[in-house]
Order: C-alpha cells, then sequence, then structure tokens
C-alpha cells in the first residue's frame, strides 16, 4: 500500500500549496486598495479556492492513514 501513501502525499502537499495561494492572494487584495464590493467578490473566489484546498488535505491525510494502516 506504499502507492496509497505516495498518492496521499502528493494530495496533502497540493492542498497545503492551495491554502499558501490562498492567503498570498488574500494578502494582495488587501494591498490593492478596492473598494469594499470589489474586494469582497475577490474573497469570495479565494474562499472556494480555499475550501477546495482544505478538502483536497483532508483526504490526502486520509490516503496516507489508510496505506499505514494497510500496509
Amino acid at each position: 500500500m506504499g502507492w496509497l501513501v505516495l498518492l496521499g502525499t502528493a494530495m496533502a502537499l497540493t492542498g497545503i500549496g492551495l491554502l499558501g495561494y490562498c492567503i498570498y492572494s488574500a494578502f494582495a487584495i488587501k494591498r490593492a486598495g478596492l473598494d469594499d464590493v470589489a474586494m469582497r467578490a475577490q474573497l469570495q473566489k479565494i474562499v472556494a479556492i480555499n475550501m477546495g484546498a482544505l478538502l483536497l488535505a483532508v483526504l490526502g491525510l486520509m490516503c496516507v492513514v489508510l496505506g499505514v494502516f494497510l500496509g
């Protein structure tokens, strides 16, 4: 079940990378000095990516744990 651990690790690292992207994008949007409506619209897009990244990281960690238990 080593392949499951490797797959889970790749998924978890991708999710964590996307979380870093979300943090960077949120700070960039705040520094841009947009008005309230435009900033809110941009941050709503980032929230959708953030939730997907969290899901990907959690599923990756679940695959790692399952691979360790089965292996």
